[in-house]
Order: C-alpha cells, then sequence, then structure tokens
C-alpha cells in the first residue's frame, strides 16, 4: 500500500473547509453581509484548491514516480496519466 504523506494536510484543509461552508448556511440563514459571505465562500474555495493541489503534487511525486521505478506502470501509462490529473491543477 502507498503511504501518501500528504493526507492528512488534505484531511486538515477538507475539514477547515467544511467549517467553512457550515458557517456560510448559518450567514446565509442569518442573511449576513454579502461581503462576510463572499470572503467565507473564497476561504472555502482556497482551502479545497490547496488541498486538491497537495493531493495530485502527491500523486505525481509518489504514487507515478513509484508504479514507473517499480515495472508496475510503463513511463508511456505514467505520461498519460500525469496528463490525466494535471488537468485538474
Amino acid at each position: 500500500m502507498t503511504i501518501h504523506t500528504t493526507h492528512p494536510d488534505v484531511l486538515k484543509r477538507l475539514k477547515r473547509a467544511q467549517g467553512h461552508l457550515k458557517s456560510i448556511v448559518t450567514m446565509l440563514e442569518e442573511e449576513r453581509s454579502c461581503l462576510d459571505i463572499a470572503q467565507q465562500l473564497q476561504a472555502v474555495e482556497s482551502a479545497i484548491t490547496n488541498a486538491k493541489r497537495a493531493l495530485i503534487h502527491d500523486h505525481i511525486d509518489h504514487c507515478l514516480d513509484k508504479a514507473v521505478h517499480e515495472g508496475k506502470q510503463s513511463a508511456r501509462d505514467a505520461i498519460q496519466e500525469f496528463k490525466a490529473i494535471s488537468k485538474y491543477l
């Protein structure tokens, strides 16, 4: 099994985003200012973007590299997978 060293950080970022989302729902229900809500939405977006980036970089740095070096995947297949996952950056 591949150990993903970034997964704890990704989880932390996603839980932070989850907390912000919960706050946004409350803010909308309380009819808080649009500026405050927009700031919270930006925080959610940033947390998710950073989590996604960390996950993708971890996959490229460890999973693809390891698969090629261990002969589990050809370099050509790894490049195709790299292209596929990099579109999410």
